[in-house]
């Protein structure tokens, strides 16, 4: 091939690879503002108004909201081992459809994430099946401190602990073995707080009263305000012993709100939390109808609770807000209290579900913006994502603000079938996502030609 046909096709590729966005509503940084951004290759290349497209493809936004994607730094998709529930690609597409073009997934897979061998498996998979970029915490048990060491900590997002809510080795409560990880990981600690004596004392007692057959609305009594409080702040105060980086899972509760501080800025904070939307959305008034579609650990609790994570969300005291999207099948939710699992799909709705709070005023979208993209991306230290800035990856959504749509069944992504928001309308609708600059998701067709990226860490 000669070196004139080389250089046109080169200079083809990157026409047919660059996007002029229009007339767009830019969400970044606390501001709203009509703007033009043209993305070339994987990358913002420039913002602005009135710019030349030159030989890229335009899309007209026609006003409606340019967004940074989100990041759902809790997310658990099943594979290995789970496929029946989930699987990278399934939950990866529905996280793309629902304006999420980066998630961070968890170790509690089969087996479990307990060594550097069974962490690059998951990234291997990710690299050839995730339509959103990705990452995965290595997990920590009872005995694999030395093995936890080993991680990369400018590829691997952070390292899970169970200090509550799981079985064998995943639950790891030894004040000791905590006590290492919490002195020597030199990064991100994610923990799951609840205090399992508390939650066996609770059971057993609940057991004795109802049998198998106990109503789910008892649920948020046996994994009680206690046994989160508790466990929180174990975790904290360990963390303030040992200047540990701590970042605190799905807040549950009103009392645990207490335990965060608003005085500093996020680069600063060294323990930080996390709301989810099954919190912020739901309350135990919804068990009656939702039964175990809702059962989730920790448990949804009052509106009272509901309201203060709420509030918490808009006094800076919790910085993230993510899904802990976990689904099961609606054959294993139809199971009796004690078998049913808990956890429930929610990725492919999160964004628009925050995006109705700002419809009901509750939330601007600029903080829908700063805590499902911007704080992520601060808190992990997430490599050139998470903002609309030139020279970050292209990853963005176009949200149309006034495109009611109804959740059903016929448009669930979510391998499992079923979502909690099934009958829910949305007034809010995602029409386009890029994932590095890839137009992956536009008015309801995927592009799957490229997968997403390994996410890259600034540590």
């Amino acid at each position: 091939m000669g070196l004139l046909k080389i250089l046109y096709l080169y200079g083809l590729h990157k026409v047919m690879n660059s996007t002029l966005i229009t007339n767009a509503k830019i969400v970044n940084e606390g501001k709203v503002f009509e703007g033009d951004v043209l993305i070339k290759e994987k990358w913002i290349e420039k913002i602005g108004s009135e710019l030349s497209a030159g030989h890229a493809k335009v899309l007209d936004a026609q006003g409606n909201f340019l967004l940074p994607g989100a990041i759902d730094d809790q997310v658990h998709f099943r594979e290995p081992g789970l496929t029946h529930k989930a699987t990278i690609y399934t939950e990866s597409k529905a996280a793309v459809a629902g304006g999420v073009t980066s998630f961070m997934e968890m170790p509690n897979t089969v087996p479990p994430v307990f060594n550097q061998s069974l962490l690059e498996d998951k990234y291997q998979i990710a690299s050839r099946t995730s339509l959103a970029n990705y990452s995965f915490f290595m997990g920590a048990s009872n005995d694999n401190l030395e093995e936890v060491l080993k991680t990369d900590i400018k590829k691997v997002c952070g390292l899970k602990i169970f200090m509550g809510s799981s079985t064998g080795n995943l639950l790891v409560d030894d004040p000791k073995v905590l006590e290492g990880f919490f002195s020597r990981f030199p990064a991100l600690i994610a923990t799951h707080c609840e205090d399992e004596p508390t939650i066996r004392k609770n059971t057993a007692e609940f057991k004795e009263l109802y049998g198998e057959k106990m109503p789910v609305k008892y649920h948020a009594q046996i994994r009680s305000e206690e046994s989160c409080f508790k466990s929180s702040s174990f975790a904290i105060n360990l963390a303030k012993q040992f200047g540990t980086r701590l970042h605190i899972l799905h807040i549950s509760t009103a009392r645990e709100t207490n335990l965060f501080d608003n005085s500093l800025p996020l680069e600063k904070k060294k323990i930080t939390a996390e709301a989810c939307i099954h919190h912020l959305w739901f309350n135990d008034s919804d068990y009656e109808k939702l039964g175990m579609l809702i059962k989730w650990n920790p448990a949804i609790k009052t509106a009272h609770d509901q309201r203060e994570i709420l509030r918490a969300v808009l006094d800076n005291r919790i910085d993230v807000i993510a899904t802990d999207h976990a689904p099961h099948t609606m054959e294993e939710k139809s199971h009796d209290y004690f078998q049913a699992p808990s956890g429930g799909p929610l990725i492919q709705h999160s964004l628009v579900a925050m995006l109705e709070f700002y419809h009901q005023k509750k939330l601007s979208i600029e903080t829908v913006v700063q805590k499902m993209a911007h704080n992520p991306a601060i808190l992990f230290q997430i490599e050139k994502r998470g903002f609309i800035r030139e020279g970050y990856f292209a990853d963005l959504v176009l949200v149309n603000p006034n495109q009611p749509w109804q959740v059903e069944k016929s448009n669930i992504l979510a391998k499992c079938g079923w979502s909690p928001f099934e009958g829910q309308t949305f007034r809010s609708a995602v029409t386009h996502t890029w994932i590095s600059g890839h137009q992956a998701f536009t008015q309801g067709q995927f592009d799957e030609s490229k997968p997403g990226d390994r996410l890259t860490f600034s540590r």
